[in-house]
């Protein structure tokens, strides 16, 4: 049966609607349906939750259930959606690491959380060297100070956004007997599982750390696997005592999730199988990595070279904006990189997101000298922006 954790008042009363009940059954006795429009299966369609199945059993070291294990949903935010209203009540805590993607602040509030807030910090002398995104470190201590009686889920976010981190099974574990000692949900969002670059050889994640299975949820992203965020299929992987309130909640979300996505999602996975196409990927990704950092080296300019995803963190530092520059009103009120990032982007030619967006305001210290740059782009496009880039080299303060 698994551990017994609470599910959401606003969830635990539903009674299963009656087009969960008939859609399957009149799918799976081939029945001609009169009773309704046409609609998909609530849970996914079966050809996707079966290469889901196929694809992941192996990464989780489990023949995974595609009926009751595997959620197929509209996008990786969705799902993250449905699972805090499936488990969130009023004035329920939710732990997240700064930098944080910013649809979870917003999806915790709706459905009545409180955003208690631990960040990674970079080594010391990140102003001056190439660091590996693995140097960022969470302070155990720090994320155990956060639980309160209120707490009731941590959020983790590896390979992570910005930052690139792949949390090892040490960092993983710690997490992890938080999660045991509070009887605390681990919402885990993977949606970069596909994207892990050498000397890493295998993803390690937390589902697979002890028994941690039981108390987790993993989100992945078939836009983020396939380079198609704009399709909007995601789904979440875990426990069936779990994925069953987060399904309660998806179904008076959104219901089902497009059709004509989720059958090209399922004919990557399909292909994956006996295609190295995820490895290929790997392999593309770290060319265009390498497009940016020769430029940033050649520059002088630290950064943090990520295990994961496909952003950069440039320190800017060493980076002089001319005094004379005007910057609208607006900024006043945003975290320092803010100003940088603009600057970037008016004079530069060259766009870059202030990670400040993903710290809460008291934390906005710690972002105040970077910038992410994202390599998801064509090499074309990255060879431009280099170009662009090399002009920075007017306003670099030498050492």
């Amino acid at each position: 049966m698994g551990i017994e954790i609470k599910p959401a008042t606003r969830v635990s009363g539903f009674a299963k609607d009656v087009w969960s009940i008939f859609t399957p059954l009149a799918l799976e006795t081939k029945a001609i349906n009169l009773g309704q429009g046409y609609m998909n299966h609530p849970r996914g369609r079966a050809r996707l939750r079966n290469a889901l199945a196929a694809s992941y059993s192996e990464q989780f070291n489990r023949k995974l259930d595609p009926e009751t294990e595997i959620l197929v949903t509209a996008g990786a935010n969705e799902g993250m959606f449905a699972t805090f209203a499936g488990f969130l009540d009023e004035g329920d805590e939710v732990i997240c690491m700064e930098p944080f993607f910013d649809q979870y602040i917003p999806n915790i509030q709706m459905n009545g959380g409180k955003v208690v807030y631990v960040p990674l910090r970079p080594p010391a002398d990140a102003a001056d060297r190439v660091i590996s995104s693995h140097e960022w470190i969470l302070d155990i201590n720090e994320l155990k100070s956060k639980v309160t009686s209120k707490t009731k889920m941590i959020v983790l976010n590896t390979p992570h956004n910005p930052i690139g981190k792949v949390f090892d099974e040490n960092e993983l574990r710690a997490i992890g007997k938080v999660a045991e000692e509070h009887n605390l949900v681990i919402l885990s969002d993977e949606v970069y599982d596909r994207l892990y670059y050498p000397p890493l050889t295998r993803f390690p994640r937390i589902a697979n750390i002890d028994n941690l299975w039981e108390r987790t949820i993993t989100v992945g992203s078939g836009g983020k696997s396939f380079a198609a965020t704009g399709w909007r299929v995601g789904w979440l992987i875990g426990p069936a005592n779990l994925i069953q309130h987060s399904f309660a909640a998806q179904t008076r979300v959104v219901f089902c999730v497009n059709s004509p996505c989720q059958e090209a999602v399922a004919a990557g996975l399909e292909a994956s199988l006996t295609k190295p196409l995820f490895q290929d990927q790997i392999d593309q990704y770290l060319k265009k990595r390498g497009i940016l950092s020769k430029l940033f080296d050649e520059l002088n300019l630290p950064y943090t070279v990520p295990e994961g995803a496909y952003y950069i963190l440039v320190n800017t530092s060493k980076i002089q904006i001319p005094e004379d520059f005007v910057f609208p009103e607006i900024l006043n009120e945003r975290g320092d990189d803010f100003k940088m990032c603009y600057w970037f982007t008016k004079e530069i030619g060259v766009c870059a997101i202030p990670p400040s967006e993903f710290y809460v305001k008291e934390h906005w210290p710690l972002a105040a000298h970077f910038a992410r740059f994202a390599f998801c782009k064509t090499d074309e496009v990255l060879e431009q922006a280099v170009e662009r880039l090399k002009k920075l080299s007017s306003y670099i303060k030498s050492d």
